[in-house]
């Protein structure tokens, strides 16, 4: 059953938008920043009556409380220079009413909106632009961090999440709040926020079990263009589709998820093991062959377990050389026993022993995948601090068959340049293969057996001299190396790990066919009902960034007007 709508008042939108004193939208996109400011306050006064102090919600870049706000969660610090592009206004809701308000002053007020929640896009277009508005619409950023309200329903098995709680807290939540019995299949990193990562897939090392968290959506509350406030039956199957997987910031601002859980057993078990090659003998040929043999077997193993590789450079203690480590990372879904006995009977190659394997419960697996490995308390995941800020870049392909010794022969040759990074290869099927490409926007199911993950981070402290383009290089360098090897028409992407390099939106000329270049990479054939569906529900662009969904104005369907939703247009 639909849940009702809280009614924005008819009287105070004519207020807004025909008395004297209130600037129509044509007219406000020429104002100066002071007066947008005190415009925009006004507006949110008007529309968000309960607001105390609209001044706490509304940050000019003038005001002192601006720079700490925005700086607060950009992980990226390749995007903390003053000469980044920033949002004319800064704007940070409390309440579901407060983004309604949000959103719908953006629009009266000519402003392009950028949502942000964790901060963790890779590229930060959830808080900055690529170049300064010239004859452009300015930005505003609607940070909605303090949405971060969580409840378990056991019984029911879901929960219901809003955008601004981080991955740990809501791991943490679930544990707590079903004895241990339920899970959530999700991404390792603790401090991502629902928010993104929803929007965008999120995949984890449960996804051949339990499939994409996205997957496991079973209704949202969206803020749309015109500031409504739309659960799944107002806002109809097909932007129920597009806002799980589509990517964030193209659609409106999702406030409210309600997720399915997952049983998960009251013994997982896990390993880490590191292997140091030394080229040029026969410790490279017979690691050569165990890749090989992994990459054989590890997609098509029972869907409970899940084994990674990870490349990084390492010290040779004896000889001081830069060597190739290979590490090897499971997760199962049962106890060591029966994890030994599959590894024996897929990939006895690896050797693995009964002192490599450590049981815990779940949520100490996630402690263990982040890094945790030392029996720390679940609490540790409420440190919202817990990654560190650095400069980084990141990109990302799928395999669709394994890579040949060629190929595996370039890759440990680039981890060990001094200017590179790390590699890791994610195996998929299972239930990532079974759900067909049309269920979600994420297409990469049948047939992509692997997704590989190119990092490069440098710095991280201002003292720390560095060369940012000798790390781009490598990065873009390996990427380039590994064309033979990988998916092909189109070479695919993720959203989640957005690349610019791909290709970007150009303010003013945004177009389907255009954006195809890239958005194709993400979504193959489901790009086109993306933009359909955004043609529907946002074809004025008000929620637009270089990679937000461009609108395919295709012929109206009409959409009814529910639960007392509202336009300021």
């Amino acid at each position: 059953m639909r849940r009702p709508s809280t009614r924005l008042s008819p009287l105070l939108l004519l207020l807004l938008l025909f008395s004297p004193s209130s600037p129509q939208p044509h007219e406000l996109q020429d104002q100066e920043e002071g007066d947008l400011h005190e415009s925009f306050l006004r507006c949110v006064s008007r529309l968000s009556p309960d607001t105390a102090d609209p001044s706490e919600l509304v940050h000019a870049p003038d005001d002192a409380s601006y720079p700490p706000l925005l700086a607060s969660t950009i992980q990226n610090l390749r995007f903390a220079s003053p000469r980044t592009p920033c949002p004319s206004l800064l704007v940070t809701p409390r309440t579901v009413a407060e983004v309604r308000a949000s959103v719908a002053c953006c629009k009266a007020h000519g402003l392009t909106v950028r949502a942000r929640s964790g901060g963790h896009d890779y590229e930060g277009l959830s808080y900055r632009a690529l170049r300064p508005s010239s004859g452009g619409r300015r930005f505003a950023v609607v940070d909605v961090a303090a949405l971060r309200a969580v409840r378990i329903d056991a019984a029911r098995r879901v929960a219901r999440v809003q955008p601004g709680v981080t991955l740990g807290e809501l791991y943490y939540a679930v544990a707590e709040g079903s004895g241990g019995a339920l899970g959530f299949p999700a991404g390792i990193c603790p401090t991502v926020c629902v928010g993104g990562h929803l929007s965008g897939g999120g995949f984890g090392p449960m996804m051949r079990r339990h499939g994409l968290a996205a997957d496991n959506v079973v209704d949202a509350e969206v803020v749309d263009a015109e500031g409504r406030l739309l659960d799944r039956e107002a806002m109809g199957e097909e932007l129920f589709w597009a806002i799980r997987g589509g990517g964030g910031g193209s659609f409106g601002i999702v406030v409210s998820w309600t997720v399915r859980l997952v049983p998960v057993p009251s013994v997982v078990s896990a390993f880490t093991v590191h292997r140091l090659v030394r080229r040029g003998g026969e410790d490279e040929q017979a690691m050569l062959r165990l890749l090989a043999k992994w990459q054989l077997v590890a997609h098509a193993l029972p869907d409970d377990l899940f084994v990674k590789v990870a490349l990084e450079p390492k010290v040779d203690d004896d000889d001081g050389e830069r060597r190739p480590l290979v590490v090897f990372k499971s997760l199962f879904l049962g106890n060591c026993s029966g994890m030994i006995t599959q590894l024996d009977n897929h990939l006895p190659e690896l050797g693995i022993k009964p002192s490599d394997c450590r049981e815990m419960n779940w949520i100490q697996s996630m402690l263990y995948f982040y890094g945790y490995t030392n029996g720390q308390p679940a609490e540790v995941l409420l440190d919202r601090t817990l990654q560190p800020k650095e400069y980084y870049k990141v990109k990302l392909d799928y395999l669709i068959s394994p890579i040949p010794t060629a190929g595996l022969t370039v890759l440990l040759d680039k981890i060990v340049e001094e200017k590179g990074g790390s590699i890791d290869i994610d195996p998929q099927g299972g239930r990532m293969s079974e759900t067909p490409e049309s269920d979600t926007p994420y297409a990469h199911r049948r047939g992509y057996l692997y997704n590989v993950q190119y990092f490069v981070k440098w710095g991280g402290d201002s003292n720390v001299s560095y060369n940012e383009e000798e790390h781009l290089g490598w990065v873009r360098g390996v990427h380039g190396l590994m064309t033979p090897y990988v998916s092909k028409r189109p070479r695919a992407a993720y959203i989640n790990f957005r690349d610019l390099d791909l290709g970007q939106n150009v303010e003013g000329n945004t177009t389907y066919e255009d954006a195809r270049v890239w958005g194709e990479k993400y979504f193959r054939g489901n790009f086109r009902r993306l933009a359909v569906v955004k043609g529907e529900v946002d074809p004025e662009q008000v929620f637009w960034s270089e990679q937000s969904i461009p609108p395919l104005v295709v012929a109206k369907r009409k959409r009814p007007r529910q639960g007392g939703l509202v336009s300021v247009a």
